[in-house]
C-alpha cells in the first residue's frame, strides 16, 4: 500500500472515531403476531432506541396506530431465553413509560431516560440482574444484542400485550465507515495484482 494511502486510511479511521457518539441504536416493528401467543391485531408501530453510553441516557421514540384496545403501558421486555421468541419481564420503568399515551389507539412517543438512576428501570429486574443499575444496564444491553429484549404496547382489549417487537440493532455509523474504508483499501490493494 501506498504512504498516500495509508495516510488517508489512518485519517478516514481517527475522524470515524472521533465524530461520533458512543451510542448503540435498536429499532423495533411492532405488529400483533409478533405477541406470543400471536393475536390478530391490526395495529402496528415502531420504535426507536437510543442509548448515548457517554451520557448514560436511553431515548425511546415511538409511533403506532391501529389498535383495537386503548393502551394501557408500553415498556421494554428482557431478556427472554431464545432470541425473537417467547415473553419476559418488564426491564424499564413501571408501570409504563413516563408520559406514554394513554387511553388512545394510536399515539406518537419521545422522551430520554436516565440509565444510571434506579427509577429507570423495574426494581425486579435491577435486583434479578446483579443488584446495581450498571448490572441492570448491561443486562439490558446484552439482551437487546442477542436479540431477547422487546418493545411492548399493551392495551385494554390485549392486557398482556397487543403488539411487540424484536430489536434489531442498527450499526453505528463510524463502524459503518470504518467497513467501507476497509472494503475500499482492500480493493487498491487487490487492484495492484490485476
Amino acid at each position: 500500500m501506498k504512504p498516500a494511502t495509508l495516510s488517508l486510511v489512518l485519517a478516514l479511521t481517527c475522524l470515524a472515531c472521533t465524530s461520533t457518539a458512543h451510542e448503540q441504536i435498536y429499532t423495533f416493528d411492532l405488529s400483533g403476531p409478533a405477541e406470543s401467543p400471536p393475536n390478530a391485531s391490526p395495529g402496528t408501530g415502531s420504535a426507536l432506541v437510543t442509548f448515548d453510553l457517554d451520557l448514560v441516557t436511553m431515548r425511546v421514540q415511538a409511533d403506532f396506530t391501529g389498535l383495537t384496545g386503548m393502551t394501557t403501558a408500553a415498556h421494554i421486555h428482557c431478556c427472554t431465553a431464545d432470541p425473537g421468541l417467547l415473553n419476559a419481564g418488564v426491564a424499564t420503568i413501571t408501570p409504563t413509560f413516563t408520559g406514554f399515551p394513554s387511553g388512545v389507539t394510536a399515539g406518537v412517543y419521545d422522551h430520554t431516560y436516565d440509565m444510571a438512576v434506579a427509577g429507570s428501570y423495574n426494581a425486579a429486574f435491577i435486583t434479578a440482574n446483579g443488584g446495581t443499575v450498571s448490572s441492570a444496564l448491561n443486562t439490558l444491553l446484552a439482551g437487546l444484542d442477542a436479540g431477547k429484549a422487546y418493545f411492548n404496547i399493551h392495551t385494554s382489549t390485549f392486557g398482556g400485550g397487543e403488539i411487540r417487537g424484536f430489536g434489531v440493532v442498527i450499526p453505528e455509523p463510524g463502524s459503518m465507515l470504518l467497513t467501507v474504508v476497509g472494503l475500499g483499501t482492500s480493493l487498491l490493494g487487490c487492484r495492484r495484482w490485476i
